[in-house]
């Protein structure tokens, strides 16, 4: 990814042809980078196996990030299956990428360092100026490398699946209250709540910090924590399957 705010938008209708990097915006501002990145991981890896997922700190990158997915198709999915999707209380805006992703410019050969990029397109006289001033400074600043453009690599795959199953009460009494199970042990609250408060009347989310896995979904009354049930059951987070039930009381 370039890293330029402009080179991530587009669609087909600009001109730019479907491939595995969606670019997303309209991203609430507030939310810390990790989390953020975190979060998309989590929301967009039902679509396909995701390579990286990408966010910046500087002020012209605010409410974006691209997601690189293995194949085209799981990029298609995701930009139609979560346009407006509401998260962290916004809608978002997702688009093709203009341009292809490093760690997909490195897989094929093609990948040129961000820093030769922007000085091929600086005009003769400016790069006469700067290669002069270089020359100058050369022996004073030392050779040091140019800084990643990415930061920590992304988050791996846990695998949850190891641990002893939950068991089931036969019957439970249809009610307000769902147990949500099989999540992956480092969702967060928020994560929750984003997908549940999609559907009328949610009221709050309860997890228990000791039991990793599992959390609590309030509604108003039975029939919309069916409605949110029946939605829901199934998600997939990161390769966890989400079980959702009506809490036993």
């Amino acid at each position: 990814m370039s890293g330029e705010a402009g080179a991530g938008g587009g669609g087909e209708a600009n001109g730019v042809q479907p491939n595995v990097t969606i670019y997303i915006n309209n991203l609430n501002e507030k939310t810390k980078l990790e989390e953020l990145k975190k979060s998309l991981k989590a929301v967009f890896s039902q679509f396909g196996k995701i390579l990286d997922v990408l966010a910046f700190k500087t002020l012209k990158h605010k409410g974006q990030a691209w997601v690189v997915f293995e194949d085209v198709e799981s990029a298609t999915k995701a930009l139609k299956g979560m346009q407006d999707f509401p998260f962290y209380d916004k809608p978002m805006r997702i688009q093709y990428a203009k341009t292809k992703s490093d760690v997909i410019a490195k897989a094929d050969g093609t990948f040129v360092p961000r820093e030769r990029r922007k000085r091929s397109d600086e005009k003769p006289e400016k790069k006469q100026k700067r290669e002069q001033h270089h020359d100058v400074n050369q022996a004073g600043l030392g050779m040091n490398a140019y800084p990643g453009a990415y930061g920590a690599p992304p988050l791996s795959q846990l695998p949850f699946g190891a641990g002893p199953r939950v068991m089931m009460p036969e019957i439970i009494v249809p009610n307000s209250i769902l147990f949500v199970q099989n999540l992956p042990h480092d969702t967060t609250a928020v994560l929750v709540q984003m997908l549940f408060c999609q559907y009328p009347g949610f009221k709050e989310v309860r997890m228990i910090e000791a039991k990793p896995g599992i959390a609590f979904v309030e509604y108003g009354d039975e029939g919309q924590a069916t409605a949110a049930m029946n939605a829901l059951q199934g998600y997939k987070i990161k390769e966890n399957q989400m079980l959702v039930t009506y809490a036993k009381k």
